[in-house]
């Protein structure tokens, strides 16, 4: 099983103590984070907020990972989340495909552009320094009142509507929801409800904004952790969180369904609002 050393903000230690050593990275531990990134992935509460501080607030072993061996299960959750989401959505997909014009793929590399660059260029610096509980209780909290702010716009358009300007923005957004605690799920749909469309095609829209970001992003975490490679006794736990996490997407695909009928965004910003507010108070209790 995976040795966990170092700690949730802190680099890993150049050599790990002997109680470092004996701490493992149970297969439990990887089942659940699976199972809990589905839901979080679909719904605008943000995969990488609670992936990280879930596992803080419970004490878990998965803290004490290496920032690498995080990382990288980071990215297996993700492939089995994004293989649920090709299944889940195929139909959407194929529409999607056979419907595609010059203008429509213009407007997909707009949205692509910005996150993409971001993605490629800042990504370690990102993983470093913004991964942390403060800064993930920060994400979750500004995201939240944009949430709100944005879902208070008149409902007045539709995707097949969408504008150069209208890709811009969800491709600005994206960017942000780098950021761990933003969520990508939210920041494109408070970006879409800024713009005006209504509440089911602005969810409409983040899929479909969505689904080149996290093939994309897949792969290139993939060719990385390929060229990085993992220790010997990593397979299982991370073949288990893997398959958590599709079969937790593939069984939350109803989230979608009730987020498209007119819900208000509301309900998911005050989430975050107390999540954000839970670590504030784990934070002020135990200062580190």
């Amino acid at each position: 099983m995976l040795r966990a050393v170092g700690s949730v903000e802190d680099p890993p230690a150049a050599s790990p103590t002997a109680d470092e050593e004996s701490e493992e990275f149970p297969v439990w531990q990887a089942v659940a984070l699976g199972a809990l990134h589905g839901p979080a992935e679909l719904l605008p509460i943000s995969s990488s907020g609670h992936i990280a501080v879930v596992p803080w607030l419970a004490g878990w072993q998965y803290c004490r990972l290496d920032d690498e061996l995080r990382k990288s299960f980071e990215v297996a959750l993700h492939t089995g989340t994004a293989a649920a989401l090709l299944i889940s959505l195929r139909r959407e997909v194929e529409d999607a495909v056979r419907g595609l014009s010059l203008r429509r793929v213009w407007q997909i590399g707009l949205s692509f552009a910005p996150p993409a660059f971001m993605g490629y260029r800042y990504e370690r610096w990102i993983e470093r320094h913004l991964g942390t509980p403060p800064t993930v209780a920060a994400g979750l909290f500004a995201g939240a009142v944009a949430m709100a702010l944005a879902d208070r716009a008149p409902q007045e358009r539709r995707a097949e509507d969408a504008r150069t300007a209208d890709a811009l923005w969800l491709g600005v957004a994206q960017a942000c929801s780098l950021i761990p605690g933003v969520s990508r799920n939210g920041a494109t749909l408070a970006a879409a409800r800024r713009r005006r469309f209504t509440r089911v095609d602005a969810n409409r829209l983040s899929r479909h904004a969505a689904l080149p970001i996290i093939a994309g992003a897949t792969v290139l975490k993939g060719v990385r952790l390929r060229a990085r490679g993992l220790p010997p006794d990593a397979a299982v736990p991370f073949a288990a969180g893997a398959l958590a996490a599709f079969v937790s997407t593939l069984g939350s695909t109803r989230l979608i369904q009730a987020l498209e009928r007119d819900s208000s965004l509301l309900p998911y910003a005050l989430y975050r609002i107390g999540l954000a507010a839970l670590i504030a108070r784990r934070l002020a209790q135990h200062p580190e």
